[in-house]
């Protein structure tokens, strides 16, 4: 049986969104599923930390000295504020490219206060605004070091492109797989939810020494991952070092967390219609049905397990109830 996500107003049932989950351990197998652990969906920016990995690898990030906080942006889907822009920023002067190279396009901060901000100030954003500004200077930090034209390095053709397309098969355990074009123009797959899992699992299982330095970097700058009040930054940070989690476009996730017994789990997470409003409830009803969270773990987290909305005077008018 899929997750329900129900949406109460008053006694009564408005809406209810469908999701599916399925966890592995480290030996690749379904130690839990609700819905279709096979079901197909485009990875979109759950896929970041596996892209960044190739520029890691091939030690283009250490060639131009990437910091843990660098690396974390490369991962990061960003609010936009003063702290994930100034970081994007030093990540393109140590390159030694400029905004005028992105392929990433330009979009208003995610962040309330630094979208006003712009607005007041008379500013337009830019591309170091873009939640993926970070991914995509990893992506320019790999061409700088295989000394290639930049120009094009969303192209799936392009150097850049094939090494991270090596790094998903190698993850997904997949040797082919659809591509789609993500917001930012840089090429994305579909995915049954089981290979994102068991992506999900090697990143948090220390057995990969790329994958390691990106855990490490996250875990070590949660903040940077995301940023004010958004669900991957806040779990990160309650999780203490021992888990993290990655959301896309289009209500996917990817969870790998390390448990008290040692054990290692990768989670993949979709609601089905894209709506994000649920998936942060729905993720933590999963890590206790799995009862992965200790009890601090879990009361820090504890805003994330009861979600309530409010009008505009403040008046709560309903709820987000989830059965497994």
């Amino acid at each position: 049986m899929p997750i329900l996500c129900k949406i109460h107003r008053g006694d009564f049932i408005e809406s209810i969104h469908v999701a599916y989950a399925v966890a592995v351990n480290e030996a690749g197998e379904i130690v839990y599923s609700s819905g279709d652990a096979d079901y197909i969906t485009c990875v979109r920016s759950t896929l970041k930390p596996f892209q960044a990995s190739a520029a890691v690898k091939e030690g283009a990030t250490k060639t131009v000295g990437f910091n843990s906080a660098e690396c974390t942006l490369m991962c990061a889907s960003h609010n936009g504020e003063d702290i994930h822009v100034k970081t994007a920023e030093s990540m393109l002067k140590k390159i030694g490219y400029d905004t005028s190279h992105y392929e990433c396009g330009t979009h208003f901060p995610y962040d309330k206060e630094s979208k006003i901000k712009l607005i007041q100030n008379d500013e337009k954003p830019s591309a170091l605004h873009n939640n993926c500004s970070g991914k995509h200077a990893g992506m320019l930090c790999l061409a700088k070091h295989l000394q290639v034209d930049p120009k094009g390095y969303t192209d799936p053709d392009h150097p850049v492109q094939q090494l991270i397309i090596n790094q998903t098969k190698q993850f997904s355990e997949l040797n082919d797989f659809p591509l789609a074009i993500d917001g930012c123009s840089a090429p994305v797959p579909f995915l049954p939810l089981f290979n994102i899992a068991l992506m999900y699992q090697k990143f948090a299982s220390g057995n990969y020494d790329e994958l390691n330095t990106l855990f490490d970097a996250i875990t070590s700058n949660p903040y940077l991952i995301a940023g004010k009040n958004r669900f991957d930054t806040d779990f990160i940070e309650a999780m203490d070092g021992k888990a993290v989690t990655k959301v896309g476009g289009e209500a996917v996730r990817g969870l790998g967390i390390r448990s008290g017994n040692g054990e290692v789990f990768g989670i993949a997470l979709k609601v089905l219609d894209g709506n994000q409003r649920c998936s942060p409830i729905a993720t933590m009803a999963v890590l206790d049905e799995l009862d992965l969270l200790t009890k601090d773990q879990s009361e820090k987290l504890s805003s994330y397990k009861k979600i309530a909305f409010q009008n505009h005077r403040k008046i709560e008018t309903g709820t987000i109830k989830v059965e497994l």
